[in-house]
């Protein structure tokens, strides 16, 4: 699956101190510790609809730490799946009256656009559910012979599942209690009242074929794959075991990251999938909950279609912490357009404030659990001296500029 097209980043003198971040499975901030290749997997969309900010925030959070390893001098193997075969892509394509394939193709290109519009580095490897059915086959097989997995008995639709129980350190990843997990569970995707399941927390790993579905050969029958056993062959198959950062939404710790990470570690025996995983927070908008049941979902390209600047939305989305859950609103939109055309007129004068500071204070800040609260705040204290008082530099407003594009992402 083609991705979209990378951005040049400038390259700055010197090195930042070493990237951490907060880990949800041991409730705190630990440091990252990649070798000469960072390794991350952030699951993708599952394309039947419009990029909204909530994904916005998400993606902008990992192409931090992205930026953030690059600088730091590690390459970057990042990989990001996209859920083209899932049942809300079907439910809307047989609303609309569309092909789920044609659905599906038009939202990717839509995210390809918005993502190209923020400036989002895109990732090495971005795979489509769809291309991977093989590799979920053979991961299923192998969770099938050890016991992990186990056939419904159902005669007319033998799905295949996940014993919840497969792996003892199930639950380490969220530390949910089990009503929790039930709640959430049924909340976001999961099925307890399945008849015929041995625990109802038991995850879909095979749905089989059903009529108007599309499904793929294998061994234990024609089907296709559950959620995420789709994420966990993904990332098994392109960076392997014990990769450094596993990255999404707070809405996936569980039920999804959770099952992902328990399916690899029951076919490894090891004991941790990832070693840190990451959660952004959630988007709401002037108040309340960003949702679609709702209607007040603010689009990518719907912002973009109003003129608004890719940049203000990338500098409206970081000031805010990511791990918070914040809004969005117009004033929050207006103060990121000022603060961008401010930065925008400092960073064009012909001299300014020496810019050693102000980057090291941006490394500084943006290592330490991606403060991007602080981090503007440190460029803003730069305009604010350049406007007011001028400087001596005449390179500083060029190497201010370098800085905030190759670790915020944001063009001056």
């Amino acid at each position: 699956m083609q991705s979209w097209p990378a951005v040049e980043i400038p390259q700055l003198p010197g090195r930042g101190p070493a990237l951490r971040l907060y880990d949800t499975a041991d409730g705190q901030v630990r440091p990252t510790a990649p070798g000469e290749t960072a390794t991350m997997y952030v699951c993708g969309i599952t394309p039947y609809d419009a990029t909204h900010l909530g994904h916005a925030a998400t993606y902008l959070a990992f192409d931090l730490v992205h930026r953030i390893w690059l600088d730091g001098g590690h390459r970057v193997h990042y990989v990001q799946n996209i859920t083209d075969v899932d049942d809300p892509l079907f439910e809307r394509a047989d609303r609309d009256g569309i092909d789920w394939r044609d659905l599906g193709a038009r939202e990717i290109q839509l995210f390809r656009e918005d993502m190209t519009a923020l400036r989002v580095l895109p990732p090495h490897d971005y795979v489509a559910a769809t291309d991977t059915t093989g590799e979920v086959v053979e991961l299923v097989e192998k969770m099938l012979a050890s016991g992990a997995a186990y056939v419904v008995d159902d005669a007319e639709y033998p799905d295949i599942y996940y014993r919840a129980d497969a792996t003892t350190q199930f639950g380490y990843e969220s530390g949910y209690d089990h009503d929790t997990m039930m709640r959430l569970f049924a909340e976001r995707g999961g099925d307890p009242d399945r008849p015929g399941k041995a625990d109802p927390l038991d995850a879909l790993l095979w749905r089989a074929a059903r009529p108007g579905e599309p499904s793929w050969p294998a061994s234990f029958g024609a089907g296709r794959p559950g959620w995420h056993v789709e994420c966990a062959a993904i990332a098994l198959n392109r960076i392997g075991f014990g990769f450094d950062v596993q990255g999404g939404g707070t809405d996936l710790v569980f039920p999804h990251h959770e099952f992902s990470a328990a399916h690899a570690e029951s076919v490894t025996g090891e004991r941790r999938f990832a070693r840190h995983y990451v959660h952004a927070g959630m988007i709401g908008w002037d108040g309340h909950k960003m949702s679609k049941s709702r209607g007040n979902l603010v689009l990518v390209s719907g912002l973009r279609a109003q003129g608004v600047d890719p940049a203000a939305i990338r500098l409206g989305l970081l000031a805010g912490h990511y791990r918070s859950d914040r809004y969005w609103s117009d004033a929050v939109l207006a103060e990121a357009i000022a603060r961008l055309h401010r930065w925008r007129v400092a960073a064009a004068l012909p001299a300014g404030p020496a810019a050693a500071d102000v980057t090291g204070r941006l490394r500084q800040y943006l290592a330490d659990d991606l403060d991007t609260p602080k981090a503007l705040a440190a460029v803003d204290g730069w305009v604010t001296d350049a406007l007011e008082y001028g400087g001596h530099d005449d390179n500083a407003p060029t190497a201010v500029a370098a800085a905030v594009d190759a670790l915020l992402g944001v063009p001056l």
